[in-house]
């Protein structure tokens, strides 16, 4: 008999395993970040807003471009983007140098054919990244961002001459020179913020909903936040 208690009781306890288990599995499973799809007006009510502060800033802080997504291609960040941004493919060459190709700069409408004549920007530039909450993260995830090939919107190839205009400015003081890029560029700026959840100044904002709720009212917006 007590053999057979001791049976009962080592079924039971078996039994009770993965119940027992299973929500300490379910806690330690990672979670995984969900697309989300949602138009400008909403996304920029969706952007915290602080004080900006710049202070201890430097470039350096932002390790750019490492050797990419690709870590076997032998092509940096800068290079990746290139490739993938091309709409006619450059050639590859031995070092990842590239010969050939066409760009267009969707900034200010330029077709490119030399990848020596093009900037990769930063969507929300480094500065203003700093400004945004970047000061607090760690060196890791700094050149995480700056180096951002999981979302489209993040890095992109555009003219050297537009880049240098925009700088380190935000919507409230620079936007795109062509008209036909405006609404794609908020959207896109809002994007990233949200995926990095950086926040905005005030004037920043207020530069934000002018345009969501007038000539951009129907962009949408879509963006994964970043772990």
């Amino acid at each position: 008999m007590i053999k057979n208690l001791a049976r009962t009781f080592s079924a039971l306890s078996l039994a009770l395993v993965p119940l027992l288990s299973a929500p300490a599995a379910q806690a330690a499973a990672p979670t995984v970040p969900v697309a989300e799809v949602t138009t400008l007006a909403d996304a920029v009510g969706l952007v915290k807003v602080t004080e900006e502060d710049r202070s201890g800033y430097t470039r350096t802080k932002f390790k750019h471009w490492n050797s990419g997504d690709d870590k076997s291609d032998g092509c940096n960040t800068r290079n990746e983007v290139l490739i993938a941004e091309a709409v006619v493919a450059p050639t590859v060459e031995a070092g990842c140098k590239l010969t050939g190709g066409t760009w267009t700069s969707y900034y200010d409408g330029q077709e490119v054919t030399s990848a020596g004549s093009l900037d990769i920007d930063h969507m929300v530039p480094l500065a203003e990244a700093w400004d945004s909450g970047a000061s607090t993260w760690s060196a890791a995830r700094r050149e995480a961002y700056a180096n951002d090939q999981g979302a489209d919107v993040s890095l992109v190839a555009v003219t050297a001459r537009s880049n240098r205009q925009k700088s380190d400015q935000d919507p409230a003081d620079w936007m795109p020179p062509s008209p036909q890029a405006q609404c794609r560029y908020v959207g896109e700026w809002v994007a990233t913020k949200l995926r990095w959840d950086l926040t905005a100044d005030d004037r920043e904002l207020e530069a934000l909903k002018v345009y969501a709720e007038g000539p951009c009212e129907e962009t949408i917006v879509r963006y994964t936040p970043v772990a």
